[in-house]
């Protein structure tokens, strides 16, 4: 049979025989299946095939044909009369019998259900009278509700909305037409509206309203602006816009004449003007009742109707315009019960030309004449129904204040009553419904026969007799107007003609203009498309009527394209159209993807009034000049710049100091920021980072969505601004806007002002004050400003922040952001889109290639420039073939090739430009001499002028006459070739302006002019030795070894006085610098000619400049001083911080203003040297002879005074430091002190039960209180100053008299000791807290406010603080509870804020109120205390918070704590600013300095420590981990070592030789517990408590295996010794072995029963011994995989070790015992007593081990004897360790010494020690023969010490140092020094430098032997000296200084150096 191919076929493709067999075929389909919405689909399906037939065979009288279609439409209504569908089933008996079937009714009693078969027997549109339904259907209710909506659907009616609007000042100008409207709106209005205003226009109303002649002022303008219409020539849209805003609230007089006007204007008018047309039906939509009367809508219809005849041959769009005009008027004669027209001149005319419209082609036009039609019939007509259910409305504001009026007298349920009875009385239920062709499918047979969905439309309009759908739509624009979306909602469900296609049409119409109008709020929007999107998926409530689904389809492409812009809107668009698209059967689908093809129809929804134009009516009339059109030009003028090019939105963090990973989107921020009420955001970021090109996308992103009186954005360049500290906004004249636009700009509009290159226009100025922006008569404007994060210092904030004309600052209006480098997915977003924008050479794959392979470069393109520059120069600097991983690749060698690559283009486009005779003759010239090598050398020079003649300041301006003699001719000239040069160079020219393309090409050349290798290339040319390739191939390090001895500085010729270096200090531009320190890494002559600049400096100090610069340079590159001759050098404000200079000699050097914060100086000699201003960024500390309890500064930060364990109190002048008096009154520990608020006494409390009150400057006990019977807990002075509050373990709380010292109150109530009391900040309440309560008393009358409110906490309360406002109470508890409770002072009221994981020790308030911080077990919690959420948790103590503290500003949140340190936090962001060292006990207090940036803190060390948070910062960084080194590998090639630590979870490779950090492998998310390298050494493994193995390459540091298997933490791994198998030991008590090739896990060894914590393979590889928690050592088969032997020791077993023979094995534990055991047999050979750390020596024929008594010994392997006991440290060994050679043993103790002995004499060679920090890891390697011993620290430092061994004698000298940032003096000599100030002398001789900087060195008036030095230092060797060395010289020095004149006296450096160890020796002894 063809059932198949009938099916596959589209209808037009079959013929009329095969189209009836279709239709029996779904009648067959549905007669046999059992669901019933399958039967309604099928019979549809049915009908839509007859009615095809039914067309094709018009005119065929073929009877068979008729006969077999009655048959056919009679089986369906026997079909649907059994499924209950009693009306459809008539609706086809009716057909039938049309076509000679049989008469037949209905026969079945079931109510009907919606179905989507059409009733009528012929359209509603050519129906010649009504189809009888039984009464029945239309008085029952529909079998759907509005619970079958989803209730998210206009859930509830809209209360009026708040009125907000700018009010405008008295008798000033108003800014637009809609605030006039809405004031005279708000002036007449009846309603009482004081609840929908919101404060300022409450306010106005309430002030104006007694203003009669203000109201007459704004009616005044109001009729000014309608006599303006009237003269107005043009009257176009703009106009008219304006004119109906203004209509609402005209007086009668004035709207009747605004209407006179308009319909003049149409009569008039030749040609229809349809915007007067608009205004027109506008007006009378609109009309205040009794405003317009019969007559005059009679006369408008009258003129409408006879437009209507002359405008039928032209556009359907004066059509549809005037048939809505049509309706409006028909609609507003109907409420007003119009009656009586004139039928043969209005009435039958009109009801003709909109009963031929029907045919028209348009579907629009087509409905809006049907509803016209249907409101013409209700005109005549007497109907009180009308008047009953739809009243007019008040006046409406639309679209100025979002008024609507309210419904007035609408009763809902009784409304649509009365649609039945007109759905009963005139025509029946189903009478209007028809839709030929309404199955999904006829939109295809529609496409098929070329008509267009129009059609389905005209034939379901009925234009003969009133339908209940109209008298439905009018109800509903009632509802829809007062908010009353819910009750539309019910109106739409409950409507009888709710099936009809005219009714969802209208619907449809109405919810698209409700989804498009902004003045409805987001969530009615939302509802809106909801409803409609139900509308079109619900076809059992809705039918399967095609135009409606197409309508709606329709209106969301248009609520689409009417985005503007707004992403989020389009996108929820774009979620319904993928919901519609796969909604419904394929014919469905495919009628959604044709609507979406055509694209939207024309007449687009009507959204209300739209912005009015410019100028305005009302600029005319208030003199106002046109901005908007200069406005629009600069737009289209910015938009046209902007063109095509490469972005991708950058990601930002909140801080310098935050991580990338909590970055976010940063337009977002900024339109977050442009929507707030704060009024600067700086935007900072490193050079390169993308600021600028950010800034350039916010202004076209804000200009795309710029509306007419908006926020202006403008984008202004800086640097290209002449003082831009004056005038910002001057460039508008430049953008041709006159001074009146600009005055008119100034007075009344706002700008976005988006200032780019703060760094490049070297400001200093905070712009935004010195501009006066927001002040009275200023522009009022945002910020956005970016800068370079390295341009600005430490108190930078002060630059920007907003301030007023005195400059007081307010941080609340400040914001700030630091843009993030590119992420992994940005780098290859920016690749696709620079290969599709700039068509490259590469293809993206290529690109991304080369970025994964080539290891430097991966970290270099997160920054977006350098991406740029690479994606250009990479396929030049890339050569076919070479091995990618090996290619190193700098930031110095992209500029290199960037440039070169950017002139050799530039010759060639010259090349192919015409050119004049004489210009192409001086190109030519450039050709032969080279013109890329002239373009460079041109670059370089214009630079470094422009560098040195501007200060950095990148934009030249040239003025031919006004330069010509200046600097810029040199470059700037018409001379021919200067012309093609400047034209080829890398600039951008604005008018006479020229910038270079990017600020960093210009250091970059300034870096050029400094050091060019090409062109020392060129001069030495003839010395291969020196001539090395351009840096595209350079190694990013040095090629040899960095460390700077004495003789490698030498003297040679003068170097260059024209370098840039010796003009102009570079210290602090860290992006040249960068330039330059690669420079030194790559080029050995460039750093030699740095060390001729500073060796030169020693005789003339002409080279100072240059010298600092150099050394700077040399130190950021990681050169170290060690044993350096730098005696007399000249380099002040040098930045040598965290450089390593020990030993170095720097005697009478010219320190002045250099910066040696971290310096590493241990040992250097600073005699004579020259150190004021220098900054070391530490403060000395205070010691004391008992525990610090606590310290506090004065109000004013004059004094500080520190509260001792053993009662003491100590005042301290905060201005030299000295002791200004010292109080030992009190007999037992401190407990609590308090200074007055005038600071003029202090209190203090103690365990003596005593309160004393002394005078703060002469320490005079003014009061001793006596009276309580306990420890004193805590005093409190009131804030008056005039009471003291004190509370006891007496359990009571007492208020003394401060003048007097009496006793005031004594309040007894709580039951156990008094913990803590608080004023409050009025002073009017003392809050007093006990174990588990608080109570709040009142200061004047001693009663207790509450007791039973707070109750009883379940906790012991740990702290609480009044806020500084003094309306909340906040309290924590310690124990259980983890909340903080927010109590209300004046309701009693408390709020929980939970989310500590651990009890709460302290809280406390920010200055402001507005933040909380509360300390806890390892953290300190920020909070919002007005929403109750957390903001930041800081992390980063390693125990108990005790102590938490804001700064004054409350910018700054400063912790301590049990874990010895302090931490810096910023209040704003969370992040962690400086984490200060040195307490060696817990912390007990911390301050902030009120006057200074420091923070003090106290601890049980005894000492009070002072640290500056600003001073001595340094632009380089410290390297190194973070935290304490677990870990140092070397590498078995012996180039590199690695280190790892638990706490940054990270692995550092340094370069064994010069210490350079060649990767920092990140990775693992917990911490690092061990790493191995490969015996081949191009890989490292790395274990972590993550449970994971992490496999790297050693070249490239990248992550090639993450071995996965473990399921808890990872103590040990180990290679196999041919590298092909790995073994893995965790804390899950099993072992792994990994093939490394795979990754694959071969064997899980169920290994022990407790933890596994080492692992080691013998040395054939053949077995693996594993040791553990569970005192066995087991020793494994590595084929099978079995178990050979368990070995056990009485305790856990933490090491072992292979011997290198293989033959035994050692083991060692917790037991202190080391066993040696046969690998054989699995028997122990010896025991060794008393020790637990072992290790084997190269040949293994020996044992070393050490104990905790501090003893090291070695023993025989062979016969187990103990050859050698070393003693001489003195607490337990923790590491030991033999040389590569075996000849030494180094040993590492927790005494913090390393100890070197000889194997071979057993004598101690060598101590490392007071190097400031305890050794935690050590290892040993061998480099070029020479002995290397890596050392890694607690406080993160690696270091690197050569040892050197020459028969008995071993020399160990430092190599290399990665320093953490702690400033190392020890043994530096600091005699004679000059300028150091008081607190650095302190400082140094704290830190262990030896001298006095005091003394003079003077010659010896008698010769000076060695024998005498020494015998007269024995002798004194036995004196003690008392005074504290910590702040003042220790004793008579006098035979040490007469050594130290030996120093000075002797030229021989080998006898100085003798003379330097013994002064140390001697004064470390003393």
């Amino acid at each position: 049979m063809v059932f198949g191919s009938i099916i596959s076929t589209p209808r037009g493709n079959l013929s009329l025989q095969q189209v009836i067999n279709l239709a029996n075929i779904y009648l067959e389909s549905a007669s046999k299946s059992t669901d019933p919405d399958i039967v309604l689909v099928l019979c549809h399906d049915t009908e839509v095939s007859l009615t095809y037939v039914k067309k094709a065979a018009k005119g065929n009288d073929d009877n068979t044909m008729r006969e077999r279609i009655a048959t056919i439409y009679t089986s369906l209504g026997d079909l649907l009369d059994s499924q209950g569908h009693q009306d459809e089933a008539q609706a086809f008996y009716k057909k039938s019998e049309k076509r000679g079937g049989p008469h037949k009714s209905g026969r079945s009693t079931h109510p009907s259900r919606p179905g989507s078969i059409v009733s009528s027997a012929k359209s509603a549109l050519h129906s010649n009278g009504p189809t009888p339904v039984p009464t029945s259907q239309s008085s029952r209710k529909q079998p759907w509700s509005t619970a079958t909506i989803p209730k998210d659907i206009f859930p509830e009616n809209l209360s009026a909305p708040t009125i907000a609007f700018t009010p405008p000042e008295p008798d000033s100008r108003l800014n637009n037409i809609r605030q006039l409207a809405c004031c005279l709106g708000l002036l007449q209005s009846s309603v009482e509206v004081d609840n929908i205003l919101d404060p300022a226009a409450r306010k106005w109303l309430q002030i104006t309203s007694n203003e009669p002649d203000e109201i007459e002022r704004l009616k005044a303008l109001a009729i000014d602006v309608i006599r303006a219409f009237k003269r107005d020539e043009f009257k176009d849209a703009k106009a008219v816009i304006e004119v109906m805003y203004l209509a609402p609230v005209l007086e009668k007089g004035d709207f009747r004449y605004l209407v006179k006007e308009f319909y003049s204007g149409v009569d008039q008018s030749g040609l229809l003007d349809v915007y007067q047309l608009e205004g027109l039906a506008y007006l009378i939509q609109g009309a205040e009742s009794g405003y317009l009367g019969s007559d005059d809508l009679v006369k408008v219809l009258s003129l409408l109707s006879t437009r209507l005849r002359d405008t039928h041959q032209q556009s359907t769009d004066h059509l549809y315009q005037l048939t809505v005009a049509v309706s409006h008027v028909l609609d507003a004669m109907a409420d007003v019960s119009v009656s009586g027209l004139d039928r043969e001149k209005i009435h039958q005319p009109l009801s003709s030309y909109l009963d031929e419209m029907k045919e028209s082609s348009d579907a629009y036009l087509v409905y809006q004449a049907a509803y016209a039609y249907q409101a013409l019939m209700c005109v005549p007509d007497d109907e009180t129904l009308w008047q009953a259910t739809l009243r007019r409305s008040g006046t409406v504001i639309q679209g100025v204040s979002g008024l609507v009026s309210a419904v007035k007298g609408l009763d809902l349920n009784g409304f649509i009553e009365g649609l039945r009875k007109i759905q009963d009385g005139l025509a029946g239920a189903t009478k209007v419904v028809k839709a030929v062709k309404s199955a999904y499918d006829g939109a295809m047979s529609l496409g098929e026969s070329g008509q267009g969905f129009y059609i389905r439309l005209k034939e379901g309009l009925s234009f003969d007799k009133k339908c209940a759908w109209y008298a439905a739509l009018r109800g509903a624009d009632t509802l829809i107007r007062a908010g009353q979306f819910a009750e539309f909602k019910k109106l739409v469900y409950e409507a009888p003609c709710l099936r009809d296609p005219a009714f969802q049409w209208g619907v449809c119409q109405r919810l698209g203009e409700i989804a498009a109008n902004p003045t409805w709020g987001e969530t009615t929007r939302q509802s809106a498309i909801a409803f409609l999107v139900e509308i079109y998926q619900n076809d059992l409530v809705w039918g399967h009527n095609t135009i409606v689904k197409q309508w709606i389809v329709n209106i969301l492409m248009q609520l689409s394209s009417l985005s503007d812009g707004d992403i989020q809107w389009r996108s929820t668009i774009e979620t319904q159209f993928q919901r519609l698209q796969k909604d419904g059967d394929a014919t469905k689908q495919m009628l959604f993807k044709t609507c979406r093809d055509n694209g939207p129809e024309s007449h687009p929804l009507k959204i209300g009034l739209p912005e009015t134009g410019s100028p305005s009516l009302l600029d005319r009339v208030q003199g106002r000049p046109d901005v908007e059109g200069t406005i629009r030009q600069l737009r289209r003028l910015r938009l046209q710049e902007r063109g095509k090019t490469v972005y991708i939105p950058p990601r930002a963090k909140a801080s310098l100091q935050s991580r990338d990973e909590s970055g976010f989107r940063l337009m977002e921020k900024v339109r977050e920021f442009l929507e707030s009420d704060q009024m600067v955001f700086l935007l900072l970021g490193d050079s390169g980072a993308g600021k600028s090109t950010f800034n350039r996308e916010l202004e076209c992103a804000l200009w795309q969505t710029y509306k007419r009186g908006g926020t202006i954005p403008l984008h202004i360049n800086l640097p290209s601004i002449e003082k831009p500290e004056h005038d910002i906004v001057k460039q508008l004249r430049k953008a041709e806007f006159t001074e009146q636009q600009i005055r008119e700009l100034k007075a009344h509009r706002k700008f976005a002002l988006i200032c780019d290159g703060y760094d490049e226009s070297q400001q200093t100025h905070n712009l935004y004050i010195s501009n006066r922006l927001n002040q009275a008569g200023e522009w009022s404007a945002k910020m956005v400003i970016s800068c370079r994060s390295e341009y600005l210092g430490i108190d930078y904030r002060d630059r920007f922040q907003p301030g007023d004309r005195n400059h007081h600052l307010d941080s609340r209006l400040f914001k700030e952001a630091v843009i993030t480098l590119f992420s992994k997915d940005q780098i290859q977003d920016y690749i696709t889109q620079y290969v599709s924008v700039n068509r490259p050479l590469w293809e993206a794959d290529e690109y991304k290639k080369a970025l994964d392979l080539i290891p430097s470069l991966k970290e270099l393109v997160r920054n977006p420039f350098l991406m740029s520059l690479s994606l250009e120069v990479l396929p030049r600097m890339v050569d076919p073939g070479q091995h990618l991983s090996t290619t190193r690749i700098t930031r110095t060698a992209l500029y290199d090739q960037f440039i070169e690559h950017w002139f050799e283009r530039d010759k060639k486009r010259l090349g192919e430009k015409n050119m004049s005779p004489q210009a192409r003759s001086a190109f030519e010239s450039l050709i032969d001499e080279g013109f890329t090598r002239n373009g460079i050398t041109y670059f370089k020079k214009l630079c470094a002028t422009t560098y040195k003649e501007q200060g950095g300041q990148p934009v030249v301006t040239y003025s031919r006459y006004k330069d010509e003699s200046s600097w810029k001719a040199e470059f700037f000239s018409r001379e021919e070739e200067k012309q093609i040069l400047r034209e080829a160079c890398p600039l951008i020219r604005n008018g006479n302006q020229h910038r270079f393309i990017h600020r960093s090409l210009l250091e970059y050349g300034v870096a050029l002019a400094i050091f060019d290798p090409q062109e020392w290339k060129e001069i030495q040319a003839s010395e291969s030795s020196l001539a090395r390739r351009r840096s595209v191939n350079s190694v990013m390090s040095f090629d040899e070894y960095v460390t700077v001895s004495q003789e490698s500085i030498t003297f040679g010729q003068e170097p260059d006085l024209n370098s840039p270096l010796t003009w102009r200090r570079f210290v602090n531009e860290s992006s040249m610098i960068q330039f330059l320190e690669e420079r030194v890494q790559q080029e050995p002559l460039f750093k030699q000619q740095l060390l001729d600049y500073i060796e030169h400096s020693k005789k003339d100090k002409k080279w100072r400049i240059a010298a600092a610069n150099a050394i700077t340079i040399l130190v950021r590159a990681g050169m170290q001083f060690n044993h350096a001759d730098l005696r007399g050098i000249r380099i002040p404000n040098a930045d040598l911080g965290y450089g390593v200079f020990q030993s170095a000699q720097l005697q009478g050097a010219d320190l002045r203003q250099v910066n040696l914060r971290g310096a590493w100086l241990r040992m250097a000699n600073l005699n004579n040297t020259q150190m004021t201003g220098v900054l070391f960024g530490e403060l000395p500390f205070l010691r004391h002879d008992s525990e610090v309890e606590m310290c506090a500064y004065s109000p004013d930060g004059e004094t500080i005074a520190a509260g001792l364990s053993n009662g003491r109190v100590i005042m301290y002048s905060t201005s030299n430091w000295e002791t200004l008096w010292t109080s030992e009154r009190h007999s037992g520990k401190l407990t609590s002190m308090m200074y007055s608020p005038n600071g003029i006494q202090i209190a203090s409390g103690s365990s003596d039960r005593t309160i004393q009150l002394c005078d703060v400057q002469t320490g005079r006990c003014i009061h001793a209180l006596n009276g309580h019977e306990g420890e004193i807990t805590s005093i409190a002075y009131s804030p008056q100053g005039n009471q003291i509050a004190t509370s006891s373990d007496d359990k009571t709380v007492k208020v003394w008299d401060v003048k007097s010292g009496e006793c005031r109150h004594i309040w007894i109530g709580h039951f156990r000791k008094v913990s803590g009391i608080i004023y409050s900040p009025k002073g009017n309440q003392i809050a007093s807290r006990c174990v588990y309560t608080v109570r709040v008393w009142d200061v004047e009358t001693g009663t207790c406010l509450f007791f039973k409110v707070l109750g009883v906490f379940i906790d012991p309360i740990q702290s609480f603080a009044y806020s500084p406002q003094g309306d909340q109470l906040a309290s924590v508890s310690s124990g259980r509870s983890t909340d903080l409770s927010i109590w209300d002072m004046t309701t009693w009221k408390c709020r929980y804020y939970g989310g500590h994981g651990s009890s709460i020790n302290f809280i406390i308030y920010s200055p402001n109120g507005n933040q909380l911080a509360s300390a806890g077990y390892g953290d300190v919690r920020l909070w919002d205390v007005n929403r109750g959420v957390c903001l930041h948790v800081l992390k980063g103590h390693a125990g108990d918070v005790r102590c938490v503290v804001y700064s004054p500003q409350g910018d700054l949140v400063a912790s301590a704590g049990d874990d010895r340190t302090v931490r810096v936090w910023d209040a704003a962001t969370g992040v962690c600013q400086q984490t200060l060292t040195g307490h060696s006990d817990r912390v007990t207090s911390i301050m902030f300095s009120p006057k200074e940036n420091r923070v003090t803190s106290s601890s049980l060390d005894t000492t009070v420590r002072l640290w500056d948070i600003v001073a001595g910062t340094s632009q380089h960084t410290s390297s190194g981990h973070n935290t304490s080194v677990k870990g140092v590998k070397c590498c078995p090639r012996g180039d590199n070592v690695a280190t790892y630590s638990h706490g940054d979870r990270t692995v550092l490779l340094w370069d064994v030789e010069t210490g350079v950090c060649r990767h920092v492998l990140r990775g693992h998310i917990y911490a690092v517990s061990s790493v191995e390298y490969s015996p081949q050494g191009d890989q490292i493994a790395s274990s972590s408590n993550d449970t994971t193995v992490r496999l790297w390459n050693i070249e490239s540091g990248a992550c090639i295996q993450i071995l996965k298997g473990h399921t808890d933490w990872i103590f040990s791994i180990a290679y196999s010794s041919q590298g092909d198998q790995f073994a893995s030991g965790s804390n899950d008590t099993t072992v792994r072995l990994w093939d490394v090739k795979s990754g694959e896990c071969r064997h899980t060894l169920p290994a022990h029963t407790e933890a596994v914590l080492d692992i080691v393979y013998s040395p054939n590889g053949n077995q693996l011994i594993s040791c553990s928690l569970d005192c066995t050592v087991r020793i494994w088969d590595v084929e099978t995989g079995t178990c050979k032997y368990t070995l056990g020791h009485s305790s856990y077993v933490r090491c072992i070790a292979y011997s290198p023979q293989n033959d035994t094995i050692v083991s060692t534990g917790d037991d202190n015992t080391v066993r040696v055991w046969d690998v054989g047999t699995g028997k122990y050979r010896y025991t060794f007593l008393g020790h637990n750390v072992v290790t084997y020596s190269p040949r293994g024929d020996q044992i070393v081990s050490g104990g905790r008594d501090g003893s090291v010994k070695v023993w025989d392997t062979e016969s187990g004897d103990c050859l050698w006991i070393f003693i001489g440290h003195r607490d337990r060994i923790k590491k030991v360790m033999y040389s590569p050679r075996g000849d030494l043993v180094v040993s590492v103790s927790k005494d913090s010494s390393v100890r070197l002995w000889n194997i071979t004499s057993g004598q101690c060679q060598a101590v490392i020690q007071d190097v400031q920090a305890k050794v935690s890891s050590i290892a040993w390697t061998e480099v070029s023969g020479v002995n290397l011993l890596v050392t890694g620290f607690n406080n993160g430092a690696v270091g690197a010490w050569k040892v050197q061994i020459d028969e008995d004698r071993c020399d160990v000298s430092l190599s290399w140092m990665r320093t953490k940032g702690v400033l190392n003096v020890m043994d530096a000599t600091i005699y004679n020094v000059q300028g150091l100030s008081l607190f650095n002398r302190q400082l140094l001789k704290q830190r262990g430098a030896v001298g006095d900087p005091t003394d003079r060195l003077q010659e010896a008036s008698k010769a000076t032997t060695m024998a005498s030095v020494v015998s007269n230092l024995k002798a004194s060797s036995n004196n003690t000296a008392v005074e504290d060395p910590t702040l003042r010289p220790s004793g008579s020095l006098e035979q040490l200084k007469q050594l130290e004149q030996l120093l000075e006296q002797g030229n021989d450096p080998p006898f100085q150096d003798m003379v330097a160890t013994i002064v140390r020796i001697i004064q470390r002894y003393k």
